[in-house]
């Protein structure tokens, strides 16, 4: 691990943000309207009205607030029509808010600050020690946040808070429980002692479900309708956005790809619990089926290998292709539980090489198979976030649950 200079150990210590959160934002009406800001781009105070069917005073008064506070910034007038009143545009202010995101791996913490465009302004990526101590590694990814705050020069009073993504299972109360994490990170409070650590308001979610939140604000109109995200990481999972809000289940682990695909490829051990299907760890997986498949080239490793499929090894794209297959099982059972009408595909470990393969295969299933296939078609689609996916996705946590419309917020990611 990298050895980390002496820093003052409480930059974040005391600040109270000045952007926005949920309760600040005192009605559901202003979350409404920052809402269709955000999927719109630039919109008219005309256009707000018709999309959130609030009257045109209503919307002029919340508007004038939020241009207050700075949330908000004003276009140059424009006229619609050749007559009438002209149109004055209004946007968010990228730099208005600001959130860290972390992804917190096995062997590696990623660490991002992000604008309201989901934009990186900042990046760092620490590798880790094996069986790094929780004290430790809490202390990493808070030195971690502090610099990319520093090092940006953002207004401190607009930084709103921390998200973490990591593999799960989780508690509801921000838990790391089991592996693929190190033995020694068990039934540690991540969020509650990073929240103590850096004085600021911290979000702890699976790695798959902040991807998937990630995906919805930085995907805008393309990414307004329902959707479930396949994510590559440590092991394969997913997230999915139902009726604008991340469904998380009763224990914030809904999501558990590999089950669905254990239980559709039938392999079922004799006690009945659907077994762990290797498929679903690709960056494990792959090297290992392309020896077993009769690979005998230089490659070792994951990403190794995935430059032997993009370069046509027989052996490389056969042991793609028979997880691609397993992974469409999967894919097929969410669309017939779910019906839903978009599947998006992306993480650190959905390297470019698998693309073709993977999206292809999984199109084919999710289309031809479920019990419903003919009644719609599937958009089976490569994320929109290509780099940091769940550090992205993490710094997202915290703007969704700041400014994102629900009329059922989740206690546990509703900032104080």
């Amino acid at each position: 691990m990298r050895q980390r200079g002496p820093r003052d150990t409480r930059a974040l210590a005391g600040h109270r943000k000045a952007g926005a959160n949920q309760s600040d934002l005192g009605s559901f009406n202003e979350a409404a309207i920052i809402e269709a800001i955000r999927q719109a781009g630039t919109i008219s105070r005309t256009e707000i009205s018709a999309q959130t069917g609030l009257t045109q005073q209503s919307v002029s008064r919340i508007l004038r607030v939020l241009l207050e506070r700075g949330l908000l910034a004003e276009g140059a007038q424009e006229r619609a029509e050749r007559l009438g009143k002209p149109r004055t545009p209004v946007r968010l202010r990228p730099e208005a808010a600001h959130a860290a995101g972390v992804l917190v791996d096995p062997e590696l913490v990623s660490v991002v600050l992000s604008d309201l465009d989901g934009r990186a302004l900042e990046r760092r990526r620490i590798a880790l020690d094996d069986e790094i101590a929780p004290a430790a590694l809490v202390e990493l990814i808070a030195g971690c946040v502090e610099e990319v705050v520093a090092d940006s020069g953002i207004d401190v009073g607009t930084f709103l808070g921390v998200g973490v993504a990591a593999p799960g299972p989780i508690t509801p109360d921000g838990r790391l429980l089991d592996l693929p994490l190190s033995r020694a990170w068990r039934n540690v409070p991540l969020q509650a002692m990073l929240a103590e650590r850096l004085d600021c308001p911290v979000v702890l979610d699976k790695d798959g479900a902040a991807a998937a939140i990630g995906e919805r604000w930085v995907g805008r109109t393309e990414r307004a309708s329902d959707f479930v995200y396949l994510y590559f990481g440590t092991g394969l999972g997913s997230g999915l956005v139902i009726n604008g809000e991340s469904y998380r289940g009763t224990s914030a682990n809904a999501g558990e790809f590999g089950q669905l695909c254990a239980v559709r490829a039938g392999r079922i051990d004799a006690e009945g619990r659907p077994q762990l299907v290797r498929e679903c760890n690709p960056p494990v997986a792959l090297p290992e089926i392309a020896r077993e498949l009769g690979y005998d080239g230089p490659a070792r490793t994951y990403r190794e290998l995935c430059a032997e499929v993009g370069a046509g090894n027989p052996a490389a794209t056969a042991a793609a292709q028979q997880i691609a297959d397993v992974i469409a099982l999967g894919a097929v059972a969410l669309v017939d539980l779910l019906d839903l009408p978009l599947l998006v595909i992306g993480g650190p470990a959905f390297e470019p090489e698998l693309e073709e393969i993977v999206v292809s295969t999984i199109d084919r299933a999710v289309n031809s198979l479920p019990t419903a296939h003919q009644a719609r078609t599937v958009a089976v689609e490569r994320s929109l976030v290509k780099v940091e996916a769940g550090a992205i996705g993490a710094a997202s946590t915290i703007f969704h649950a700041s400014f994102a419309p629900s009329v059922r917020r989740t206690r546990k990611l509703a900032l104080p």
